[in-house]
């Protein structure tokens, strides 16, 4: 399973552009609802076992 961290770069209506960290490369599109309810653009994501949490 995949262990990362991303970026809020940009909320739109009911989805979040999510970028990597350890890239600058593209943007993922995620559903708010798989995510934190009080994140912010900015914050900062940690993803381990299907599940995003928020760590800055």
């Amino acid at each position: 399973m995949p262990v990362c961290d991303y970026e809020v770069v940009m909320i739109d209506g009911d989805y979040a552009h999510l970028r990597r960290l350890e890239d600058d490369g593209e943007t993922k599109l995620v559903a708010r609802a798989l995510l934190p309810p009080e994140i912010r653009e900015g914050s900062i994501l940690h993803y381990e076992m299907l599940q995003y949490s928020i760590i800055g």
